[in-house]
């Protein structure tokens, strides 16, 4: 490592230092900031994944590690074959799935509770790039789903996910809490959102 000096340190950092902040000319965001602007950008940032025979507690401890609440299923050609929320690890269906096979919980399988590649929601990001943030909110809450991914064609024609949204990560940017809306309990609360 002789071609690598060590930088100087400074010691003794004792009263009267400061933080950064964010300069000013970074305006916040807002529901007409520009969409892309609360995209994870995969070009940027590492996609979090799983393989679909990763155990649910291996898949959850990953996200704690990570600060994350989803994985992206990836099969052993690195191609999406789903998504795992940690809704889907710690909810009901692990522990139904462990009762009814009669195994342990520490044996169900993201396969097992992932949502497949084929029921995903995705955006073009051709549409993203021309969408507000609140085009991105309306989107989600009107699909009630927390995540959704945004997809672009690659160097040889094919589709790869280039982002992905995640309701939770733009109520933190815009710092305000959002909601899905609850789901219609009865025939007559299905009529009047159809209606609507």
């Amino acid at each position: 490592m002789s071609s690598y000096p060590a930088l100087a340190i400074r010691t003794h950092l004792n009263g009267g230092v400061s933080l950064c902040r964010p300069t000013q000319d970074q305006p916040a965001t807002t529901l007409d900031s520009p969409a892309i602007g609360v995209m994870t950008d995969l070009t940027r940032v590492a996609a979090a994944v799983a393989s679909p025979n990763t155990t649910v507690d291996e898949a959850n401890h990953y996200m704690m590690r990570r600060g994350v609440r989803m994985l992206l299923v990836l099969d052993e050609q690195e191609l999406l074959t789903g998504i795992v929320t940690a809704t889907d690890i710690m909810g009901e269906r692990p522990v139904t799935l462990a009762r009814e096979r009669g195994v342990r919980h520490s044996d169900i399988l993201v396969a097992d509770v992932m949502t497949p590649a084929n029921r995903l929601d995705a955006f073009d990001l051709r549409a993203v790039q021309g969408a507000c943030v609140g085009h991105v909110v309306t989107s989600l809450q009107r699909s009630r789903r927390h995540h959704a991914l945004v997809i672009q064609q690659d160097a040889s024609g094919g589709i790869e996910v280039r982002g992905i949204f995640s309701l939770s990560q733009i109520a933190r940017q815009l710092g305000t809490p959002l909601q899905l809306p609850e789901a219609a309990d009865s025939f007559a609360e299905i009529e009047a959102a159809l209606v609507r």
